[in-house]
């Protein structure tokens, strides 16, 4: 895996930090700056819809640009917004300052997202994924508590500073390893809508919306649920996130091995795996050690699914290769902004923090029918005798070249491609190569 994959997962462990950190930082935010914790609470709401509308509009607007150069403008700018927001003591500034580093941070997911997919074969983008969204497991494992604790200690404004800091590294790190290459000419915007307007597609950012929909109806709810109905003290609640985050990273790296050989078979199990860990959790939030393990196994599963919605946008729709990837973070940042408003509109009419895991549970299942209908239009729409193969990714010019595993060693040695003309075992050796390639296309989901 090339090292510019791991770097720009570094960037978005940086800035997935920003975007999970302020949860716990509420109360003293809103003591710092004289509001309501509903009021602080926008904050996080800001940051949603600067994530929402930034994505497609930053992906259109810098796909001439170099993919390094747009990389580092995005992170200056959440760098700046970053350090405005911790110098000053005006809510509506630091309410500003949020929603331009969410914006500039979607824009940075879609261009890091497309890079990452160009940076590696068409049969590891899965795994390359995986890394990108590992960066925001483990800023959930390591960023979520750390920031919390800084902003405890030392002030709000202290979690900030150690954001902007962050970023500043990851800079020096896309610019000395991501490849300075422009993208190819761009498709027409219009061209590339028409290529993501099909029904795959749709799916799939349903299927993206629903499912992260019903992880976070729970998750946005945990640490209130640990208190209000479990019981446990609030110095427990970091050690149940913890576990969550680690279960999120277990989920993530099977996930990613998975996304490529079996894709629609990871969707299957991963949403299946969080609808029944929703239905265990509802009657099970009494028991501490019960809500530990069924966090663990939310996480995993929530998080496993990760990989596979990420990089079926480039097989479904090769033809959008920018707005395809803005269209995955606006469809998580829609499933993020759903699930919450759906919990809190269910505590709110006095069901219970257990309604929110019954709530899950019933997202989950709407997730598994999109699912399932995008399996049967990818039947129906597929050619007789035929599958469709995955696209081969662009290589960004000066980025590591592998080497594909059926190139010829010799003139006599392999079959032509196409029409299978050679020697008797050079032929058998092309149809195995097709074959395999073949079975790791066998829809939109596998």
């Amino acid at each position: 895996m090339p090292l510019a994959v791991y770097i720009l997962g570094l960037s978005i462990f940086a800035q997935g930090t920003s975007e999970l950190m302020l949860a716990g930082l509420l109360t003293d935010i809103s003591h710092d700056l004289g509001v309501s914790i509903p009021q602080a609470g926008l904050l996080i709401s800001a940051f949603a819809v600067g994530m929402l509308v930034g994505a497609p509009i930053l992906a259109v607007a810098t796909r001439r640009w170099s993919r390094r150069n747009a990389l580092l403008v995005f992170l200056a700018v959440f760098v700046v917004a970053h350090i405005a927001g911790a110098l000053t003591s005006d809510y509506r500034v630091l309410l500003g300052t949020r929603v331009i580093a969410a914006f500039v941070y979607a824009g940075f997911w879609a261009v890091a997202a497309s890079t990452a997919a160009r940076l590696v074969p068409a049969d590891m983008r899965g795994r390359a994924m995986s890394i990108l969204a590992g960066g925001l497991t483990v800023a959930t494992v390591i960023g979520l508590p750390v920031g919390t604790f800084l902003g405890q200690h030392l002030g709000w404004r202290a979690s900030f500073w150690a954001v902007a800091a962050l970023s500043v590294i990851a800079m020096a790190g896309v610019l000395a390893k991501v490849p300075d290459a422009r993208p190819d000419e761009p498709s027409p915007v219009r061209k590339e809508l028409r290529a993501l307007a099909n029904g795959p597609v749709l799916l799939l950012y349903g299927t993206i919306a629903t499912s992260t929909a019903a992880l976070l109806v729970s998750f946005s709810y945990l640490g209130a649920l640990l208190t209000e109905t479990t019981r446990v003290g609030a110095g427990w609640v970091p050690l149940f996130l913890l576990v969550y985050g680690v279960g999120s990273l277990s989920g993530i790296i099977v996930g990613g091995r998975a996304a490529d050989a079996h894709p629609r078979r990871s969707l299957v199990v991963g949403i299946l795996g969080v609808i029944l860990t929703s239905v265990l959790l509802a009657p099970a939030v009494h028991q501490a050690v019960a809500v530990g393990v069924l966090v663990f196994l939310l996480g995993a599963f929530g998080f496993g699914v990760n990989p596979t919605l990420n990089s079926r946008v480039f097989t479904l729709a090769p033809a959008a290769p920018t707005l395809g990837v803005a269209g995955n973070v606006a469809s998580f940042n829609t499933g993020i902004t759903v699930g919450p408003w759906l919990g809190g509109m269910a505590i709110g009419a006095g069901w219970g923090y257990p309604s929110v895991a019954w709530i899950g549970a019933g997202l989950g299942v709407l997730a598994l029918v999109v699912v399932g209908g995008s399996s049967v239009l990818e039947r129906r729409s597929r050619p007789p005798g035929g599958r469709p193969a995955i696209p081969a990714a662009p290589v960004i010019p000066g980025a590591p070249v592998v080497p594909r595993s059926n190139t010829c060693s010799g003139p006599t040695s392999c079959a032509d491609p196409g029409t299978g003309a050679g020697p008797p075992g050079a032929r058998r050796a092309a149809a195995g190569n097709r074959s395999r390639t073949d079975s790791r296309a066998s829809g939109p989901y596998r």
